[in-house]
């Protein structure tokens, strides 16, 4: 187990999944700009989605062809828990995002909330891209939500990358043309408050 990957069994080891300060009840905007983007059957990858309820809200909506990529297995696990035998449907992938094996041109839509602004590396950067140009097909959309230029230093001890839209798109680049982004003011179950940019685009 790398440090990376202690880290986050760590963190979910020691908190409860619904005390993690990214933790949303309900989904609303990544649930939204899913459903804008693709139907039932597309093969949609969330990364990072761990111990969050878009899996759960995704399959309610009627979607069949769901993965779900963590680091932390203790973070899958939590949802395989919560789901019971509706977790048999789901693919799960415990790895790392800049290194793992994904399948060449499978998915429909890629979504991230909350893992690229981790990346400060810009190696890494590099890398988390590659592989979103590699799996997703042409056609297919990208949405990632990292911290906003108001959005904090610091999450779970780890320093982040902060972004305006355009520098968040700029690390993509040319093969992703930006469809549009928002701005999301997430509320932590300490109370605090946290600016989220939502960036979607298309694999062109």
């Amino acid at each position: 187990m790398d440090d990376r990957q202690q880290h986050w069994e760590s963190v979910y080891s020691g908190k409860a999944a619904d005390q993690v300060s990214w933790f949303q009840p309900h989904a609303a905007s990544s649930l939204r700009l899913i459903a804008d983007s693709a139907n039932a059957s597309a093969y949609i990858i969330d990364v990072g989605g761990g111990a969050s309820v878009l899996v759960d809200e995704l399959l309610n909506a009627g979607y069949r062809n769901l993965t779900v990529l963590d680091l932390a297995e203790s973070a899958l696990a939590a949802s395989r828990k919560r789901l019971g035998a509706r977790a048999q449907s789901v693919r799960w992938i415990a790895g790392d995002v800049t290194q793992v094996e994904l399948p060449t041109a499978h998915y429909d839509v890629w979504h991230d909330r909350a893992v690229f602004h981790f990346l400060t590396d810009p190696a890494d950067r590099a890398r988390y891209v590659a592989h979103v140009l590699k799996s997703v097909k042409p056609g297919g959309r990208v949405i990632v939500a990292a911290f906003g230029q108001g959005g904090p230093l610091q999450c779970s001890g780890l320093d982040v990358v902060r972004y305006a839209p355009d520098t968040l798109h700029a690390e993509f680049g040319a093969p992703f043309r930006l469809l549009g982004h928002e701005t999301e003011v997430h509320h932590t179950p300490t109370g605090k408050e946290q600016e989220f940019v939502y960036c979607y685009c298309v694999r062109t």
